[in-house]
């Protein structure tokens, strides 16, 4: 129970003690045992104890201050300087033991206005006497997200994403027409966008650039922009497998994102554990995904041009040299990374086809880590298949040393410079199996009806280096089964 047990009074203020009171039973009035201490609201003085009705004991009952608190009250009226203070004497309150708070968790409250330039600060007002409240439809849960726009409120649910006029109301005429005018309401009519998108409960998915807003909605396993021209989902861009199968597999407030405006592109870590994550990067000017990275940023936000992101409480920044290295390619977090790229040849897809060079156009120091092939069975779903997987690995050029413009190592299964094209032969010294390709020094090939190369380039080699790749070939011929 509380109770006030000690009161000062000054010349603004009042200042209170307040502690809740517990009984407890101390020594009898007779010379016997005390029983175990009681506790209550009625605070009883004394109590007695009969055991069997006779041979009655009466005990003593002390309260013990537990957790005192302060408690500072204003005295003068509406706090102001120098205004009429109340005095000493009778003041209606109530002192609730257990206070309870209702969450309201699709309504909005504002208090009064700010005006830097005449200062009036009226935010810590909220007037109960004014309409201070405004609600959005609870069937779209709950409010997570708020963003002011111009004259525009943008109110992010986790179904629905709506916008609301600030100061200002809209008013329909019989044949539907908005006519807007200025009004007393701090939050006009909620207006939703189209399309049943929301940011479910992943706020730190939102990032701004320019007039373009991206988020995320994972209850439906998208990524949206909210652009001039309403919602876009950004996912179905080549991605819509992707992030169906890693956006449902990820915790409440395990996406973070922020536009990376050193590269003018959305950047989103998507983090299922600690160790499984997936950062990628989607860019405005080819309306695709550009890029997959190997980093895993706690928060990421740009400054300027500069693009900074935290990781385990520090801040790192991009696109510079870390730890005194010469080169800031694929290095993140004080580790270099190898950075590589996968692509697929198929050409003619209805074709089986013997796969026979691997081309490229770019720098040097690229080579192909993994090519598969099996050869016993042809499936049309990849390359042939078999019980004992192979790969192709293909070394980056070794030192050139020219012929006519061809490398003296030309018989190496390793790429080759000539005429400013890198290409290598698929060559093998594995043994001809049922007739499908000839191994060999002289004679190569990949049988398959596509095929599936991955590059990759080693940044600590390549020291301050650049490492490009413009173009990939192959070339092949008609084959058989």
């Amino acid at each position: 129970m509380a109770a006030t047990i000690e009161i000062k009074y000054f010349n603004t203020f009042w200042l209170k003690k307040v502690a809740n009171l517990t009984a407890q039973a101390v020594a009898p009035v007779f010379n016997e045992a005390p029983a175990a201490g009681i506790k209550g609201t009625n605070l009883p003085r004394e109590y007695t104890v009969c055991p069997g009705g006779t041979n009655c004991t009466t005990y003593a009952v002390t309260y013990n201050n537990t957790s005192p608190d302060w408690y500072i009250e204003e005295s003068r009226i509406r706090g102001g300087y120098n205004n009429t203070s109340v005095d000493l004497g009778a003041k209606a309150y109530l002192v609730e033991d257990f206070p309870q708070s209702q969450h309201r968790f699709n309504s909005l409250i504002y208090s009064g206005i700010y005006n830097s330039r005449t200062g009036v600060n009226n935010t810590n007002q909220f007037p109960v006497g004014e309409s201070i409240t405004k609600s959005a439809d609870p069937a779209y849960v709950s409010i997570q997200k708020l963003y002011s726009e111009d004259t525009n409120l943008i109110i992010f649910q986790e179904d629905k994403v709506s916008r609301a006029l600030i100061d200002k109301d809209a008013i329909y005429s019989a044949e539907g027409n908005a006519s807007i005018t200025s009004t007393n309401l701090v939050i006009g009519q909620i207006i939703p966008y189209k399309g049943e998108y929301g940011i479910s409960t992943d706020p730190y998915s939102f990032a701004i650039y320019g007039y373009r807003k991206y988020f995320t909605d994972r209850k439906r396993n998208c990524v949206l922009r909210l652009s001039l021209d309403g919602m876009t989902e950004i996912s179905s861009y080549g991605m819509h497998d992707f992030f169906r199968d890693n956006l449902g597999a990820v915790n409440t407030n395990k996406i973070t994102a922020g536009f990376n405006e050193h590269t003018k592109d959305y950047t989103i870590s998507i983090q299922k554990t600690d160790d499984t994550f997936n950062t990628l990067a989607f860019d405005e000017q080819v309306r695709g995904w550009v890029s997959l990275y190997s980093y895993e940023p706690t928060f990421v936000n740009s400054l300027g041009s500069d693009f900074f992101s935290f990781y385990k409480g520090r801040i790192f920044k991009h696109y510079i040299n870390q730890a005194g290295s010469p080169n800031p390619y694929g290095q993140f977090y004080n580790y270099i990374y190898n950075s590589d790229v996968t692509v697929v040849f198929n050409g003619e897809p209805s074709l089986i086809k013997t796969f026979k060079t691997v081309n490229y156009e770019g720098s040097a120091g690229w080579a192909v880590i993994n090519l598969p092939e099996n050869h016993t069975a042809l499936s049309h779903n990849g390359m042939v298949t078999s019980s004992g997987d192979r790969a192709f690995t293909i070394a980056p050029a070794a030192t050139i040393t020219t012929l006519a413009g061809l490398t003296s190592d030309f018989n190496a299964n390793n790429f080759k410079l000539k005429e400013g094209k890198y290409f290598a032969n698929l060559v093998s010294n594995s043994p001809a199996e049922n007739g499908n390709i000839l191994w060999g020094g002289d004679t190569t090939g990949i049988k398959g009806y596509y095929a599936t190369a991955k590059f990759s380039v080693s940044n600590a080699s390549y020291s301050g280096t650049k490492s490009e790749l413009f173009a990939v070939s192959t070339n092949y011929v008609e084959s058989s089964y």
